[in-house]
């Protein structure tokens, strides 16, 4: 959708959606939101607590394999749609009646 469009440093269009629908599929997520953080593309993850509860994994552990998603997926991407880095987030994303993500509550502001 346009409204979520990210304008990329080089003037690349960005489409959140995009990314997010490819991370989702990755093992260890529930969701994401892909954000715009000073022209870098930061993932919030919501990881997929039953998967990480059955292989009891520490918050450590779950880190580092939702960076080897993370870096599997930009390996095959282009620069401009690079994740350059990832949060764990600790509960699900606020969403409107319709189940989509309220994006604007998590949008980091300038300043």
């Amino acid at each position: 959708r346009c409204k979520s469009m990210i304008l990329g440093s080089n003037g690349q269009n960005i489409y959140p959606e995009e990314i997010e629908n490819q991370l989702n599929n990755m093992p260890y997520v529930s969701e994401t939101l892909v954000i715009d953080d000073h022209g870098k593309l930061v993932a919030l993850i919501f990881p997929d607590a039953d998967r990480v509860a059955s292989e009891s994994l520490s918050s450590e552990q779950l880190l580092q394999k939702l960076k080897e998603c993370v870096r599997a997926y930009n390996d095959s991407e282009a620069a401009f749609n690079k994740i350059s880095s990832i949060e764990i987030f600790p509960e699900e994303f606020e969403k409107t009646p319709k189940r989509s993500i309220k994006r604007y509550l998590y949008q980091r502001q300038d300043g």
